[in-house]
């Protein structure tokens, strides 16, 4: 495998500055997240997710679900990028009226969003029932579907009862999902030490999950590709 070049960490510091001017041009938003996630998101989009641009509801595309959906600048800059019918104008129009570029993700009205996610956790628990059912699905017709589930989640929605309940069933079912945990340690109130302090890993482990880690999710996109693979 080709290792990453300069070239393609260019791409992902001009992902977050896309996002960054979204945000900064409605004076309303949360940049931290796609700031945070723009390696991973460019590795998953360039490498592993599987999907079409003139056709959003092919029925066997990989899903992509934003549990951490007050993110939602770096999933339309990725919409957009990708070739998505999001042009940039709508990007420009970031939390406007009328735009279909809402503060959180809505499927109903943006091409290529796959749920509609604000409640933080809700899009967790979305995507372990996108799990079971393709699961589901495969066992009833392994040539055709092949798509995979793939999450971004933060800390706020590793806090939340929704999710560690569905966390807990997809362990228990052996979901084949991919959740994708931000570890920002930072909250809208302050660090996240000032009411969240359990050992994340563990519990997924006691659940069932495969927990793998990448050390170093701001520079390394050849580590992310490792631990995706």
């Amino acid at each position: 495998t080709t290792p990453f070049a300069m070239s393609d960490m260019h791409a992902v510091n001009t992902i977050r500055c896309l996002a960054a001017d979204m945000v900064q041009a409605a004076n309303s938003g949360h940049p931290g997240m796609p700031l945070g996630m723009a390696p991973v998101a460019y590795v998953l989009w360039k490498e592993y997710m599987n999907f079409n641009p003139s056709n959003p509801g092919w029925l066997n595309r990989d899903r992509f679900v934003l549990s951490n959906g007050h993110g939602c600048a770096l999933l339309y800059s990725m919409l957009h990028l990708t070739g998505y019918d999001l042009p940039m104008d709508q990007l420009k129009k970031f939390r406007q009226v009328g735009s279909i570029t809402p503060g959180h993700p809505e499927n109903h009205l943006t091409p290529g969003v796959e749920v509609t996610t604000g409640p933080l956790g809700q899009g967790i628990a979305n995507a372990v029932g996108m799990s079971l059912m393709h699961q589901h699905l495969r066992a009833m017709f392994p040539s055709l579907f092949t798509h995979r589930i793939f999450c971004f989640a933060g800390d706020g929605c590793l806090q939340e009862g929704v999710a560690l309940e569905a966390i807990s069933l997809a362990g228990h079912w052996g979901s084949e999902m991919v959740l994708i945990w931000d570890d920002n340690k930072i909250s809208i109130d302050g660090s996240t030490d000032l009411s969240f302090t359990e050992d994340v890993p563990a519990k997924f482990r006691a659940c069932g999950w495969e927990v793998l880690t990448v050390h170093h999710g701001d520079t390394d996109l050849d580590e992310i590709r490792r631990v995706l693979a």
